[in-house]
């Protein structure tokens, strides 16, 4: 059944094949990435290196896919996004195919980097999605996709702990791979390409600049908790990223088709929207930093854990993003995204608020309930500013717009584990585990320590539902704000 829709013709039947295609996706990614994380110790131990190495694992992957998403989201605009969420779909199956056979720490690190380039799939999934649904069911879908990233994350940590301390870590990846193959195939048979090509000329400088600002200061956060944040190594890395930035910006503005168009990601939407998910991913992962050490540290500095019970223990926070994830996309163009943005963000900042004061005496069930309202909150204002990202740009720029805002989360991402990491160090005291020699010690973090970092959290979700204010808004009352090439149109939702 074909619709149509300001002149724009949507197949209806291909849609809801091709929605299973990218609300599968995400599951794909949090199993074969939450699964590494119980695994890391078990790959430190066999390749006989040191904590800050096997860092590394995913730091690589981090680093590579950070500028893969904006490389490749302009290269989707330019050759047809199917071609090239194909062609990073096969990098990511490659990648965890080669993982689990890994003979070398090294090689390990060689493929976890090819898997990395597999981290453009999400910003060309969503600009499909722009694209080939109707606009009525793209926040339906924005919204399953996002509630599948939390349901992917559960299943796969105790699933993850289990598989390797049954069968090793090469099976979390060996378990995997014939669902990256199967995804493959479906993505091949079932998407069509898109329907927008914007033919141009690479910019290359523009990647070799971006890749010198992005990758300096990312491997700069993640190894300054260790290294020093004033040490000479540290400030070198960030001086060099900001010298690229620099020169980043002053050679787009002049590009003829520029990497990154500065017009189109510091338009007002565009640019609160990537400082928005900056900030966002940045409060999120300091959270979980701080959730992970509280649910497995033994008492009474912890709820004492194992990591299977702590990833049963996140299954209410799931849930609640399975139902909340697809019903505020249902009511978002009646109600408006801004409004959702700000509840949501809202809702996060309260509830941080209240884990910051009263943690430290909550019982294991009042602590499991209010970050599922925090995982609620961040929810709805995730998928409000997706949607008004989507909504806020021309479609034949669709990929490098939501490249790079990728590009804005992965540095939220590795900025707060590494300012966690941080805040725990400082905020510490010495533990003798029981019949652990006298000389062994660890460092446990205290009650100040999820004190500083629940309040950052809140402080930071506070900003954005500010920031989120500035909003313009795309939809309500049923009508839906595009933007097109020649200026703006409304679509009607009936």
């Amino acid at each position: 059944m074909n619709v149509v829709k300001n002149g724009e013709t949507y197949d209806l039947a291909y849609a809801k094949k091709a929605m299973l295609v990218v609300i599968i996706l995400p599951l794909l990614v949090m199993y074969t990435e939450a699964m590494l994380t119980p695994a890391l110790p078990t790959i430190q131990k066999e390749f006989a290196i040191n904590p800050n190495d096997v860092s590394w694992v995913l730091t690589i992957y981090l680093l590579v896919g950070t500028v893969s998403a904006a490389l490749f989201g302009k290269l989707g605009d330019m050759y047809g996004k199917k071609k090239m969420f194909l062609v990073t779909l096969s990098f990511y199956t490659l990648g965890v195919i080669l993982n689990g056979f890994a003979p070398s720490f090294h090689w390990l690190l060689v493929t976890r980097a090819i898997q990395g380039f597999g981290m453009a799939l999400f910003p060309l999934a969503f600009s499909l999605v722009r694209e080939e649904f109707p606009p009525e069911m793209v926040p339906q879908v924005q919204g399953m996709i996002s509630a599948m990233f939390g349901v992917g994350m559960v299943i796969a940590l105790p699933l993850g702990a289990w598989v390797t301390q049954n069968y090793g870590w090469r099976w979390t990846y060996h378990s995997a791979a014939p669902f990256a193959v199967l995804m493959l195939f479906l993505a091949w048979k079932v998407l069509r390409e898109s329907r927008y090509i914007n033919p141009g000329k690479i910019d290359w400088l523009g990647a070799v600049l971006l890749t010198t600002a992005v990758v300096p200061a990312l491997v700069g956060v993640t190894r300054a908790p260790n290294l020093g944040w004033t040490a000479q190594q540290t400030l070198l890395l960030f001086e060099v990223a900001v010298v690229s930035a620099v020169l980043l910006v002053l050679w787009e503005k002049r590009a003829e088709n520029p990497l990154i168009p500065l017009d189109i990601i510091s338009a007002r939407n565009p640019a609160i929207v990537n400082i928005g998910i900056m900030f966002a991913a940045f409060g999120i992962s300091m959270m979980s930093q701080a959730n992970t050490y509280i649910f497995q540290m033994q008492p009474p500095y912890g709820f004492g854990k194992t990591i299977l019970q702590s990833g049963l223990l996140m299954t209410p926070m799931a849930l609640a993003m399975l139902v909340v994830a697809p019903l505020a996309g249902k009511l978002m163009p009646k109600i408006g995204a801004k409004p959702l943005a700000v509840t949501g963000a809202l809702t996060a900042s309260v509830s941080l608020a209240i884990l910051a004061e009263y943690v430290t005496s909550m019982s294991l069930w009042e602590f499991v309930g209010m970050i599922t309202i925090v995982g609620t909150g961040i929810t709805l204002m995730n998928i409000s500013l997706i949607n008004v990202l989507v909504f806020s740009v021309p479609p034949r720029v669709m990929g490098i717009a939501t490249g790079s805002n990728s590009l804005f989360r992965n540095f939220g991402s590795t900025w707060g584990p590494a300012i966690a990491g941080t805040v725990m160090s400082t905020y510490y005291i010495l533990f003798h585990p029981p019949g652990a020699p006298e000389w062994v010690h660890i460092k446990i973090p205290t009650p100040e320590a999820y004190e500083v970092l629940f309040g950052t959290s809140a402080a930071v979700f506070l900003f954005l539902a500010l920031l989120s204010l500035a909003i313009v808004e795309v939809m309500k009352g049923g009508k839906i704000r595009e933007v097109e090439e020649e200026g703006e149109k409304e679509v009607v939702v009936a």
